[in-house]
């Protein structure tokens, strides 16, 4: 058995949501919580939510133990890229590349 949460078009790059993933990936939901509520990066607060969100669907929808819970599988996908422009020294302007990611959840029982 296994749950799953997604947050999709969040505006934060994927490589950025990627290392605070991969810190997480495997561990306890409980304990993946508690090391993202202290972890100074901005996506840190977005994975925890979607965590906590993958869990509270394994025990309401599958009736499954949250003790017994962990993080299967974590990812940040590419989403669409905001392109925005910037105006620049003498009439140029600059292509600006404003990512987006979806963040993806799994959680099985041990």
């Amino acid at each position: 058995m296994q749950a799953k949460a997604i947050a999709k078009y969040v505006r934060t790059s994927p490589r950025k949501a990627g290392y605070v993933c991969s810190l997480v990936r495997g561990k306890n939901v409980d304990e993946a919580i508690a090391i993202l509520k202290y972890m100074p990066q901005r996506s840190a607060k977005i994975i925890s939510k979607v965590v906590a969100s993958a869990a509270a669907n394994a025990e309401n929808n599958n009736n499954m133990d949250r003790e017994k819970l962990y993080v299967a599988e974590i990812c940040a996908n590419q989403g669409p890229t905001l392109k925005r422009f910037m105006p620049r020294a003498q009439g140029r302007a600059t292509g600006i590349r404003k990512r987006t990611s979806h963040i993806g959840v799994t959680v099985k029982e041990r």
